[in-house]
């Protein structure tokens, strides 16, 4: 009976002991916490994309309140977020810009010269794995849809074994490029006039028995342009955007129809 009783207040004591002991850590280890922070990470959309430069809302909460980072950077947020992030720091909203995701690459199934029929796992990933897919150009859209899968906003849709982008839905949040093993997805800004959607750096030779309209590097698009907003780099046309003015000739001209005229939402 007494060991039973010595055990109680054993057992008794040491737990008064560690409170004790807790209740004095938590005192002097106390760190304050800014309640901005917590009321920035509530807003935020909690995608945790990526698209502000950080690896997820709570950085981006913390940089924010810390006065290291522009408020305008989250994208999927939009204005309204902006807003609330502006009403909750003080600040002038300032404008966010518009970005949606850009696909490089228009060579849908019609186009591609097929080299084998694979029956693996359906994804873009593994059909990579497996000699760089079922086509023969090595360096377009696989088709099986796992930039699809990743968008949160289901902007994306995969059709003739292309992916393509439903840029009103789109929030500009970057998943789908992280996804993508050929990196043929680029978050654009709106402004852009035109875009060279091929990703093929093989001479043209090459290209052209792979893909009907990949670019051949023949530089049709680079002589005609009065700007000289493009030029030729890796057997691939490359347009500079600080000198294009958007008159959309490069497009009309290009032979391999691989330029096209921005379609992205205006800024919001």
């Amino acid at each position: 009976m007494n060991m039973i009783l010595l055990a109680i207040i054993s057992i008794t004591a040491i737990g008064a002991i560690c409170g004790i002991i807790l209740s004095v850590a938590s005192k002097l280890m106390y760190v304050k916490v800014d309640e901005r922070v917590i009321q920035l990470q509530e807003i935020l959309p909690g995608a945790n994309c990526g698209a502000c430069g950080y690896p997820g809302c709570s950085g981006y909460a913390q940089a924010l309140a810390d006065g290291k980072v522009a408020i305008n950077l989250c994208t999927p947020g939009g204005t309204g977020v902006l807003s609330k992030i502006s009403s909750i720091l003080g600040v002038e909203a300032g404008s966010i810009e518009k970005k949606s995701a850009v696909i490089h690459c228009i060579g849908s199934t019609p186009y591609r010269i097929k080299k084998m029929e694979y029956k693996g796992v359906q994804t873009c990933v593994a059909a990579k794995q497996f000699f760089g897919g079922h086509t023969a150009c090595t360096f377009g859209c696989l088709g099986y849809g796992d930039c699809k899968f990743a968008c949160p906003s289901n902007a994306i849709c995969v059709e003739d074994r292309l992916a393509r982008v439903i840029t009103s839905l789109c929030t500009g949040c970057g998943l789908c490029v992280k996804t993508c093993p050929n990196k043929l997805i680029w978050i654009e800004n709106s402004n852009i006039p035109v875009i060279l959607a091929c990703n093929n750096i093989e001479k043209g030779v090459v290209t052209r028995k792979k893909c009907k309209t990949g670019c051949i590097a023949c530089g049709k698009c680079v002589r005609e342009c009065k700007d000289n907003a493009l030029v030729i780099v890796d057997n691939h046309a490359k347009i500079d955007y600080s000198k294009c003015t958007g008159c959309g000739h490069c497009a009309e001209v290009c032979v391999s129809k691989n330029i096209i005229k921005n379609q992205l939402p205006a800024v919001s």
